[in-house]
């Protein structure tokens, strides 16, 4: 298995699941998000407790042994591989990843799938998602899928679902696990131990998990597929900022130098300059390849701690409490950053030392524009992230009027700080002097105020027509710079909740839940000084902050209508409602109506009716205006690409766009457009409104009684989305407004006197509709035990049938089915099939992940479909001990490329190149 052979002596390795196992939800053990009553439990998406399990929603649930098969060392990695999912971030995102894992539902978004542990709220960043790698999985005992909307029971953000990870309680004894695996590349490697120890008595229990879990990066340049940014297509394809020194001229001057291999250097051999003759025309052969300098996997480090105890204050009155404390380091890299005078705006003097013009030298002191990549040193995000969570409540019950009642009322609070550290951008204040005027004094190469002037104290001359390599570390320092960035994000909630019997009907008695939450949600991101004022090479950004509060109630009625009967073996009506009232933007209800027939005792018929709601996050409302010179092409230009159309150009006019009116960009002209001269908004919209859905569900459940150990489920799902928030480009913007004639969308555009754009605001807005729908099938099959062990078969699979959208009611609807975009494929066809297999203390594991096929909406081309195959082993020893090996990506199947894909030629949603193998050992005492 080419493991590091210090690393396996130390090992004792993570067993983890086939996350798509199992399907509806089973009896598990009656510890779950509330207190317990007798047989009666809470499954998520109701909060009335009940001793049957199957509710009117589909529930998919994965316990505990079905995460452990898996052979992954996170709780996002699990959730992402289930069929329900669409394509959420995680640990391959590089650029543009930031060490969080998300999961989205239906593919509708992260921020519109909400998650849960242990039935209550879970801290998210400022976007609206939460980072799954705050939750170790280590303290997770399964998890519960909620496949349909839930924001009648819990609030926003429930539309695509609910994710509930319910954390081990009442553990009495101890338990270790240790783990190691990596890619039969000899890279990726990841290790992880975890220790939990728990005690219980007639009063109560405690349990305490310690877990760490540690993941080394893969370099893009260590396989083929990424190794450079288009596979196959060669230098043509790699960037035109060149890790050699460029001049860049215009084509009537000759066009772009470069400097030539090879060139030798003039003046101080320690720090040499290079005379005009050095340098020769460039070509795509100079292009610099930045693919092969980034992470492909990204690494992180992860380490928490955890308890959770009750305690039982009276014979009918417990408390409960937990508490979380989670840090992750994690970090990307990227190539050297693409220094030029294009993107700086700042020249290399006719006077610096290193300028082939310099008149020193016999030439006319012209100042040069320039282009160098800083191969030497690349760009590096590290983040530190510290989760910490607490809960304090009390359960009870009580009797009143011969009937019971649940109760329990608590407080919790989350909170995720975030310091992130970025070095390789340029500090503009350091280039621009290090770019002035230099000579040579005293031997030693030094920057001037003006030729044969003073010296600058401190300032290290810097050469951007250097070959690749040639920038010294004293050049780097003095340029470069370290960015601290700090986040925070939390929410406190106050809860109570109530639930009982009422009365009894034909059916059996009419249960209840109603209950009350105040919460505050507040955040903020703080960028560096230099970030925030725009002094640096890279992107800057202002300031966001913002906080709301809000009250929630909510009741909820399972009305039992007929039982026994023919043809209604079971027939039960749940109802729910919830009111929120939010300080930012007012109040909203949102109802549901479910239904559960058995016509006979082998089938289910189920089936749901939902309205959904998604506040908008933070980062919505309250983003810090930031500039950002966008590229557009004005619609209301005499030259551009409505010319001669009297219906855009009368809108044009009608808004005070003057006739004859042409278009200047900073570069570019007319139909082509070109980047904005003056710098545009981004920016939060403190005016947004929530996002409102219906959900509906249809389904059955058979168990036949001619195949014991058969279980299966179909269900039709279909999502409504309206008044989405959405964000549109600059020239979809100007199009609305001046080709569509909506006005809500000039609103967002300014002009001078003269007709010219000098501002577009280009933040969100409630614009847009999207509908989605399709079917899941779940297959369980537990063959009665044999001669040669027992066998179990788990299909589960998601197939979707529609999927488009669209900005406004007038306009035609997008086929997003199917489609490949960018980071964000649309699956037709999503499957997990798994064959389990146990003989006395032996037992193993087979599971295929399949993806269909995709189109590729910008190149028009095909993605294929991928299967993947992944394999455990695993062995009880006498001594209470189990080893696990095991291997994901059997057949080293590569992921499909993609031309459409950001930087690696295929999307960081599937797998990386090469199998995985991995051991794990877990020892209980």
């Amino acid at each position: 298995m080419n493991f590091k052979s210090n690393k396996l002596r130390d090992a004792v390795v993570i067993a983890l699941v086939a996350g798509a196992s199992v399907a509806t939800a089973q009896a598990q053990e009656a510890e779950t998000t509330g207190a317990t009553n007798l047989d009666r439990i809470q499954v998520t998406g109701s909060r009335i407790r009940s001793v049957d399990v199957e509710t009117s929603q589909p529930v998919f649930v994965m316990d505990r042994q079905a995460i452990e098969k898996q052979g992954l060392t996170s709780v996002a990695d699990v959730l992402q591989r289930i069929s329900a999912n669409g394509a959420g971030l995680n640990t391959n995102f590089n650029n543009g990843g930031d060490g969080s894992s998300t999961i989205s539902l239906r593919n509708l978004g992260s921020e519109r799938t909400l998650v849960l542990v242990n039935g209550r709220r879970w801290v998210s960043n400022m976007s609206g998602s939460v980072d799954l790698n705050t939750i170790p999985a280590a303290i997770v005992e399964r998890i519960e899928v909620l496949k349909d909307g839930a924001s009648s029971v819990y609030g926003s953000d429930a539309i695509a679902g609910v994710v509930n990870l319910i954390t081990r309680s009442d553990f009495d004894g101890a338990e270790a696990n240790a783990y190691i695996g990596q890619y039969d590349k000899g890279d990726g490697q990841r290790t992880a131990f975890d220790a939990t120890v728990g005690a219980s008595s007639d009063r109560g229990n405690l349990v305490i998990s310690l877990s760490r879990v540690e993941e080394d990066q893969v370099m893009a340049g260590d396989r083929a597929i990424s190794r450079e940014p288009y596979f196959g297509l060669g230098s043509a394809y790699y960037s035109s900022y060149s890790a050699n020194g460029k001049i860049n001229r215009a084509a009537s001057a000759g066009g772009n130098l470069a400097l030539r291999p090879g060139a030798v250097g003039s003046g101080l051999a320690s720090d040499p300059y290079y005379a005009l003759d050095q340098y020769v025309p460039y070509t795509s052969d100079f292009n610099y390849n930045y693919a092969k300098d980034n992470y492909l996997a990204t690494p992180q480090k992860r380490s928490a701690l955890f308890a959770q105890g009750s305690y039982n204050l009276t014979d009918n009155v417990t408390f409960k409490m937990d508490a979380l404390y989670n840090e992750r380091r994690s970090a990307q890299q990227l190539a050297g950053f693409p220094l030029s005078t294009i993107n700086t705006g700042l020249s290399l003097s006719g006077d610096s030392y290193y300028n082939p013009y310099n008149t020193l030298y016999g030439g006319d002191g012209r100042d040069v524009s320039w282009t160098h990549r800083l191969t030497e040193a690349p760009r590096l995000y590290d983040q530190n992230s510290k989760t910490s969570h607490v809960y304090l409540g009390l359960d009870g019950i009580f009797e009143f009027a011969g009937r019971q009642f649940n109760w329990d009322a608590g407080y919790a609070f989350n909170k995720t700080n975030e310091v992130e550290t970025q070095v390789g951008d340029a500090n503009l204040l350091t280039l621009e002097s290090s770019l002035g005027p230099s000579e040579v004094r005293n031997g030693q190469v030094v920057c001037v105020d003006a030729p044969g002037g003073s010296v600058i104290d401190g300032c290290v001359p810097f050469n951007p027509l250097s070959p690749a390599g040639g920038v010294t570390q004293e050049m780097l320092d003095y340029i470069l710079f370290t960015a601290h960035n700090t986040y925070q994000y939390r929410n406190e909630s106050v809860t109570a909740n109530l639930s009982g019997e009422l009365f009894e009907l034909p059916g059996g008695w009419l249960s209840f839940a109603a209950g009350f939450e105040h919460r505050k949600e507040s955040g903020y991101s703080s960028p560096d000084a230099f970030i925030a004022n725009g002094l640096t090479s890279g992107n800057a950004f202002a300031p966001t902050s913002g906080a709301y509060s809000l009250d929630d109630a909510y009741i909820e009625l399972l009305v039992p209508v007929l039982k026994d009967l023919p043809g209604a073996q079971l027939l039960e009506l749940s109802v729910a409602t919830r009111y929120s009232d939010y300080s930012n933007f007012g109040n909203t209800t949102n109802s549901k109506f479910g239904f559960k027939w058995k016509p006979f005792d082998q089938l289910l018929v189920r089936g749901n009716w939902a309205e959904g709601f998604r506040a908008p996050s933070i980062t919505n409302l309250y983003r810090g205006n930031t500039d950002t010179f966008a590229q557009y092409s004005d619609p209301c230009s005499s030259d551009g690409r409505f010319a001669g159309d009297a219906g855009v150009l009368a809108n044009c006019y009608n808004r005070g766009v003057p006739v004859g009116f042409q278009a200047e960009y900073n570069s570019g002209s007319g139909a082509t457009g070109g980047q904005t001269i003056y710098p545009f908004t981004l920016g939060g919209n403190t005016a947004l409104q929530p996002e409102t859905s219906t959900s509906k569900t249809l389904g059955l459940v058979y168990s036949p009684s001619w195949a014991e150990g058969l279980n299966i489920s179909l269900d039709w799902w279909s999502i409504d989305l309206e008044n989405r928030i959405s964000s549109f480009a600059a020239n979809t913007i100007l199009d609305r407004c001046y080709v569509d004639n909506v006005a809500s969308y000039c609103d967002l555009v300014t002009r001078n006197a003269d007709g010219l754009v000098t501002n577009v605001f280009i933040g969100p807005i409630n614009a847009g509709y999207q509908e989605i729908e399709g079917y899941d099938l779940t297959v369980k099959y537990r063959l009665p035990e044999t001669k040669v062990g027992t066998f179990a078969f788990t299909l589960d699979s998601s197939y979707v049938s529609k999927n488009r959208s669209r900005d406004s009611k007038s306009d035609a609807w997008e086929a997003l089915n199917g489609k490949y975009f960018e980071s964000d494929p649309y699956w037709r066809v999503r499957g997990n099939l798994t064959t389990d297999w146990t003989y006395g203390d032996f037992s193993a594991s087979w599971m295929i992940r399949y993806r269909s096929g995709l189109t590729e909406d910008v190149s028009e081309g095909h993605i294929e479909s991928v299967a993947y195959h992944d394999l455990q082993l695993s062995y009880n020893l006498p001594w209470n001990g189990t080893v696990r090996i095991g291997a994901n990506n059997v057949f080293a199947k590569d992921p499909p490329v993609t031309l459409d894909a950001f930087a690696n030629s295929f999307d960081p949603q599937y797998d990386i190149p090469g199998r995985y193998m991995y051991m794990q050992y877990t020892q209980r005492f």
